[in-house]
């Protein structure tokens, strides 16, 4: 029984050009360049022309870096979680470090919007929003 097309377009071969492995990874081809540019996917191999040709591995590296960045971890850790993700002898002691340290980072800026979100609040409470001129928000903004 022969392949339906659309199955046929879900083999993808490869090596693949840069909007094919942007489009198998979620990751746009300005942000692809930008993470070669870092190092983070190693060589990227070239056709004699120049064009950039990616690799399985490649795409997969892609994703992981894209899930780290919805993770909200930083390009440094990013960089670091790479560098261990290809190394086999790593120890999950400091993947877990890395991971730990973002979820303090978290914490820390939840509590700060947190409080930037009571303080808003508050300030919304005690402004009256109606034609006068006098408004509590305003007053805060400018006694900064």
């Amino acid at each position: 029984m022969p392949l339906q097309p659309e199955a046929r377009r879900d083999r993808t071969h490869f090596p693949v050009n840069i909007g094919e492995a942007s489009r198998l990874s979620g990751v746009s081809a300005k942000m692809l360049r930008h993470y070669e540019s870092l190092a983070l996917l190693g060589q990227v191999t070239r056709t004699d022309s120049g064009y950039r040709q990616y690799s399985e591995a490649d795409v997969h590296t892609l994703r992981f870096i894209k899930r780290g960045r919805d993770l909200g971890f930083s390009m440094a850790e990013i960089a670091e979680l790479v560098n261990l993700w290809h190394n086999r002898r790593r120890a999950s002691a400091s993947v877990k470090r890395i991971a730990q340290k973002h979820v303090e980072d978290l914490t820390q800026r939840i509590e700060a919007m947190q409080a930037m979100q009571r303080s808003l609040n508050n300030l919304l409470h005690h402004c009256h929003g109606d034609d006068r001129p006098d408004c509590p928000i305003l007053d805060d903004l400018a006694s900064a």
